[in-house]
């Protein structure tokens, strides 16, 4: 590489090595390698593995919530359908990948926690929004993230005609 990494760059390394190979993969040697740099480019922009860590932790939320949040908003007109199109269309990896970090680090698990949380207070929304009342859209937020979360963390493949039908059903219990 011959121009010079930014912070960014590193993070978005972070996390394909997360995604692809898991938490142990996040160390600076392994990732100077994969970039073809040395890693003192790391030190320069981390001043340590734990800052990394953070950094890694907070772009996930970006990318897994905030900017899932934002597209679903700008661009459908029923959001909890485009949602749902969204997040079990995704390849789950990294979301694996980070729920397993978090079985061994504390800081992870805060994050974790934190991005469920914002997840099932947005899904919440969507419920309250189609006229449910508070309780019953806190019931039904909590057993679609449930089964989002399972979906997730199987890690079986769907294919794409029965996703589809899957995600009508799921639509429908959810609506009714």
């Amino acid at each position: 590489m011959t121009e010079q990494l930014s912070a960014d760059d590193w993070i978005k390394e972070g996390l394909k090595a997360l995604g692809r190979s898991g938490f142990t993969a996040l160390k600076a040697d392994p990732l100077a390698k994969a970039m073809g740099v040395s890693r003192g480019s790391f030190y320069w922009h981390f001043a340590d593995l734990g800052a990394f860590h953070a950094a890694v932790l907070k772009r996930w939320r970006e990318v897994a919530a905030e900017q899932i949040i934002a597209d679903v908003e700008a661009d459908s007109d029923d959001p909890l359908k485009a949602l749902l199109r969204r997040t079990f269309g995704a390849r789950l990896d990294l979301e694996r990948a980070v729920r397993n970090w978090a079985a061994f680090d504390a800081a992870t698990q805060v994050a974790v926690r934190a991005i469920d949380r914002r997840r099932l207070d947005y899904i919440e929304v969507l419920f309250r929004k189609r006229g449910l009342t508070p309780a019953v859209a806190q019931a039904r937020a909590q057993i679609l993230y449930w089964t989002f979360l399972g979906f997730a963390l199987s890690g079986a493949p769907v294919p794409a005609a029965r996703l589809q039908g899957l995600l009508d059903e799921i639509l429908r219990m959810a609506s009714a």
